[in-house]
């Protein structure tokens, strides 16, 4: 393998998706240039489906249309494409608790709120990556003010609505493994020691709860002090998730100048991970996984989502960059090649999100309250540089 134009290639073929076809596709389709923010309802064609907006998007989009304006063009329909969502975040999705919903109407009226803080998370890293990209530091320290209204909630007895009652005490993978990336995304824009000590704090849980050498796995859910729970969401295993953490932890390690016992760890939780996950008769990443290898219970497991594909790629990227060890190149090449023979619409444009175990559509929507301008141009930012080597 030639590496240099290996790399070369692709951060070419990145960069023009991203300009030439997913940002186009969600500035036509999805924004919304009369109430503000981000429909993510779309077709295949990119009709609106549902003028139901996720406010998961409203944070998310705002987050892409900002970091992609900060790594790769300094392009102001972007720029102003994130503004349009952190306004609509501002004026419409944070109730008056401080906790901010889950849906809300096309004009942003509230429909439904959840337990999660995803919202919280998805509007902090919004408001921090505008900060960079616009240079008023006002919107960092909002922020930093939604991050302290994270750990505000999390930390508060009865706030929000426990997933299971008192019987069962347990510790959930998705958590924890979020605010390492948004405390690093916000600590980008400011600084606060806050940040550095909630990223400390989930690297040790991923470490002595989540990580069970005994199956080589990340476990998605365990019990309080990391016991391994012998239930079908105990044996839980999500790769895709843990793939991105392994990524996570990688960025981590790089801003603490490649830190060798992250970099181990990142690696182990991705080969572990690539174990599980990666299909054999098929290829791909498929969505779930039992670690004695019993029959998992969701409906979906052995589908192909879209979003595990771009974290694969996203993490051997990173690996390579953390190792320079080829195999990992490989392996990227081994993800990339699947997933762009089946992912990508040529005619319509953007991605499908859901394919069948064999790689065939299983429905073509471009969007719902879940899928949207998120996954693939992160993945297309983040690989871009590290193609380039940053």
């Amino acid at each position: 393998m030639d590496i240099k134009q290996y790399l070369n290639t692709w951060a070419s073929d990145y960069k023009h998706e991203l300009q030439e076809n997913i940002m186009p596709f969600w500035l036509e389709h999805g924004l919304d240039r009369q109430h503000g923010g981000v429909y993510t309802c779309l077709d295949r064609e990119g009709r609106l489906m549902d003028t139901t907006k996720s406010v998961w998007f409203q944070g998310r989009f705002g987050f892409i249309a900002a970091y992609a304006y900060n790594q790769v063009e300094k392009n102001p329909d972007w720029l102003a494409a994130s503004k349009s969502c952190v306004d609509f975040i501002e004026q419409h999705c944070i109730d008056a608790d401080g906790h901010m919903f889950f849906e809300v109407t096309g004009d942003g009226q509230p429909l439904r709120k959840r337990r999660y803080v995803f919202s919280e998370c998805f509007a902090a890293i919004a408001m921090s990556e505008y900060s960079i990209a616009s240079g008023d530091t006002t919107y960092a320290l909002k922020a930093l003010d939604m991050f302290k209204n994270i750990q505000k909630f999390l930390s508060t007895p009865g706030f929000l609505e426990p997933k299971y009652l008192p019987t069962l005490q347990s510790r959930g993978h998705s958590i924890t493994m979020i605010l390492i990336n948004t405390a690093s995304r916000i600590r980008a824009a400011i600084a606060d020691p806050i940040l550095d000590k909630q990223i400390d704090e989930s690297l040790s849980a991923i470490r002595h709860y989540f990580m069970h050498p005994e199956f080589k796995a990340v476990l998605e859910m365990v019990g309080p002090n990391g016991e391994f729970m012998d239930t079908c969401n105990g044996r839980l295993i999500n790769p895709g998730h843990c793939i991105e953490t392994s990524w996570f932890i990688m960025e981590e390690a790089k801003y603490r100048n490649w830190d060798k016992n992250l970099v181990q760890m990142a690696l182990e939780i991705l080969e572990w991970s690539w174990e599980w996950g990666w299909d054999k008769e098929y290829g791909g990443i498929i969505n779930f996984r039992d670690c004695r290898n019993f029959p998992v219970q969701d409906y979906s497991q052995d589908m192909k989502f879209w979003w595990p594909q771009t974290e694969a790629i996203i993490a051997t990227l990173y690996a390579y960059q953390a190792t320079h060890d080829e195999k990992y190149l490989v392996m990227h090449k081994q993800i990339s090649d699947w997933t762009y023979a089946h992912f990508p619409d040529k005619e319509f444009g953007e991605w499908y999100g859901y394919l069948h175990r064999d790689g065939t559509v299983a429905q073509p929507a471009k969007g719902n309250l879940f899928k949207g301008p998120f996954h693939i141009p992160r993945m297309m930012v983040c690989g871009y540089r590290l193609c380039i080597g940053n």
